[in-house]
Order: structure tokens, then sequence, then C-alpha cells
């Protein structure tokens, strides 16, 4: 899955988390040559980058003259790999990845992230999306073992918390009534700035300081890292969206442990259970890996039982695929007939909670930012399809008719 970004000049072709496609927005807008096509690729699993690859391949039989750059998480981690592909004009470092100028020489060009101090974009302007993503930290210090990211990516690091609140006032300015902070790591914002900054400071001052700021949201957050004040803030904030996203992985101790996770099932469970009393109403998602090696079924079992115990609203199910480099591709590996059978009952108990989730959300209403025409996104996340018209981007009063399978719904008040 990817998503096209169309600068004045040239386009960027996404792939990967929230973060690539901020940054992909930003790319956007530097590029000057109206032949050139970036692929701002992702490398967190063996799936992604031949996905990456292919591609690259595809956009090479369509578009033969045009100049093809490979950047991102896959331009650090596989280097030599993309640097070999024929396809491929340049391979642009992610730590230079806001300097496309430099792809017009050939082959490896610009740093790497590891190598990449301060956090530098272009400047702010106002995004493709209705909901502008904003990138808040980069990197990661953690070492899970199935994960290759940090390779990519580097230590983690801070945008100062002045030029953050002064990026969310930029972009309500420019007409976005909601403002997503993302990051690598998200909720270990602030460790390298001090004891005193942690994530619930940095969105405590966004709150005060940007008061025509209408809706703020959270992107991937470690549970285990969720701070008092920012737990104090989401649930009692209206201005913060009840929807938090949760890295939890599994269900299972010893699956947690071999993945080098800081968190137990118990915590994990403990911490749904505070927000959803603390907030009711609140949506929770999560990401969850089925057929991690050594897990057996009765491991897998307790990965199924922590979605209804955690009343997990929306899942990103992910069949483990081992990514070269990392200790968990050194593990014992389950067949892969058994990986893509445990990730498909783990979509069907998705499948099963995302309608649940909207069927409680008939008969109510909420408010809906506009994404395109006739859709909207509710503060807990939900999508709502309706008739009528209304501005992409606007804030809009909706009533819940009926529910589906992954949306809801519904009328314009």
């Amino acid at each position: 899955m990817f998503l096209v970004v169309f600068g004045m000049t040239g386009e960027v072709i996404n792939f990967g988390c929230r973060l690539n496609a901020f940054e992909s927005d930003a790319m956007a807008k530097l590029m000057d040559d109206d032949n050139m096509i970036i692929i701002n690729s992702c490398a967190v699993t063996s799936e992604a980058s031949r996905q990456v690859r292919q591609t690259i391949r595809k956009i090479r039989r369509e578009r033969p003259t045009a100049r093809i750059v490979l950047t991102g998480c896959g331009a650090d981690i596989e280097t030599a790999e993309y640097n070999a592909m024929a396809e491929v004009d340049s391979v642009l470092l992610n730590g230079s990845k806001f300097h496309p100028q430099l792809a017009m020489t050939d082959g490896v060009v610009g740093q790497m992230a590891r190598d990449h101090g301060a956090i530098h974009h272009g400047p702010v302007t106002r995004q493709a999306h209705a909901r502008a993503h904003l990138e808040v930290q980069n990197g990661c210090n953690h070492s899970c073992t199935f994960c290759i990211i940090p390779s990519g990516r580097g230590s983690a690091r801070s945008v100062p918390p002045r030029q953050v609140v002064d990026n969310v006032r930029k972009l309500v300015a420019l007409g976005h009534g909601e403002v997503v902070l993302t990051g690598v790591d998200l909720t270990s914002y602030g460790e390298d700035i001090g004891p005193q900054m942690r994530l619930g400071h940095l969105v405590a001052s966004i709150l005060e300081d940007v008061p025509e700021l209408r809706r703020l949201r959270l992107s991937s957050i470690d549970a285990i890292e969720l701070d008092d004040l920012l737990f104090q803030l989401v649930t009692e904030e209206p201005r913060i969206m009840p929807h938090l996203h949760l890295s939890l992985q599994s269900g299972d101790n010893m699956i947690l442990k071999r993945m080098k996770r800081r968190h137990q099932r118990d915590e994990a469970i403990n911490l749904c259970q505070k927000l959803k009393t603390a907030r009711p109403g609140m949506a929770l998602g999560a990401d969850l890996i089925a057929g991690f090696p050594t897990e057996t079924e009765e491991m897998f079992a307790n990965t199924l039982a922590l979605v209804d115990e955690c009343a997990l609203d929306l899942l990103h199910v992910f069949p483990f695929s081992p990514r070269h480099g990392t200790p968990a591709a050194k593990m014992p590996q389950l067949h892969g007939n058994v990986v893509k059978q445990r990730a498909a009952r783990l979509r069907e108990l998705a499948s099963q909670r995302s309608r649940l989730f909207h069927e409680g959300l008939v008969g109510g209403a909420g408010h809906g930012i506009v994404e395109k025409d006739g859709e909207a996104r509710l503060e807990n996340f939900a999508r709502v399809a309706f008739e009528g018209n209304a501005p992409r981007g606007s804030i809009v009063k909706l009533a819940i008719t009926e529910a589906a399978q992954d949306h809801v719904e519904g009328i314009l008040l």
C-alpha cells in the first residue's frame, strides 16, 4: 500500500508509517525537477521491502525516462541492494531526504539518519491531508528483536518544544483543524532534552499556547511510556481526541520478553481498562504480531484473549516477517502456513471488534473532520460516510445512523 504525493514539480511515492507520510509531504514541496520520482521507502519488514522493489520496477517500465530516487529507511538499511538496482538512479540516504537536489547525482548520496543529529524538514506549509501530521520526534533507543528501524532512523531525538508549538500554530493558521503528533517512538519525546520534558509537558504547552487549535491527536505510542501528565490530559482534555493506538505486539509474556518489549500483558490490560474507565467512549487501537518465532498455540491464544481483555477496537495485524539483521530473524521460525493462519484468525477477531465498535456508535452523534467529499473522521477515529456537502477540512456535526464493517454511515446535523 502506498500513497502518491504530487509536488509543484515531480512526485513522491510514500510507503510505511505516518512519519513517512509527513516527510513525503514535506519533500514534495522541495522538489524542483518534474521528471523526478522519489520513493520514500519502508523497511520495517521484508515484505515492505519487496513491495518497494516491485513498485520501482513497475515505475521504470511505465516511465522509462523518469529519474527514480530511493530514500527512506530502506536507503540506510539496504543501501547496497537498492544502489545495485538498474532501475534506481540515486539512493538518497535518510538523513538527507530534505535535500532532494543531492539526488541529481547518480549512486549513493547524502547522510545516514543514524549520523544525523537535529531533525530538519522543510518550511511548515499547508498539507495535502485535512488532518495535519507533525513530526515532533525521530529515532529510537530501544532494541526490540524484530525491529530494524533504529538502523534506519538513528537514536531518539526530539524537536524543541518551542519549535513544535510554533509549527502547530502555523498549521492552524493555514487552515488545519486537527494536528496529529508523530514520531518513531513518540512517547520517548523529551528524554534527550531533560528530565522535566516529557510528551505530557509538550502536549500541555501546545494546548495552552495554541488555544485556536480545535483538535489534537497522538499517533502510535508505547503503552509503558505513558507519563502521568499525559494520561491526565488524554482522559480529561476534550481537545485531545479520545483515540490512542498502542504498540502492544503480543499478549503473551514469554513472547514479549523474546521481543524485548518493556511491558507485560497485565500492564497492557490495566492501562486499557484505566483509559476506558477514565474516559468512556475512548477508542483503542493496537499493533499485534502473529506468528513470532517460538510462539506456541497457547501463546497465540494469550494474544487473542488480550484483544477482548483490553477491549481493543481497531487492530493492525502483522504476520511475522523475518527482517535480516535483527535478532528475531535468527530465532527458530514458524512454518509460513502457521503464520498466515494465525494472522487470519487474529484479523477475523479484529473484524469482529471493529464491527462491535462501529455498531456501538449508531444512534449517537459526533463531530467529524471532513477528509474528502462525503467522508469524515470522528473524534474517536471512526470513519463516517455521509451525504451532503461540507468543505474539506471543516469540522461538522454528524448523526450516526448505520454501521458497516470498517465505517459508519451518518447524516449532517
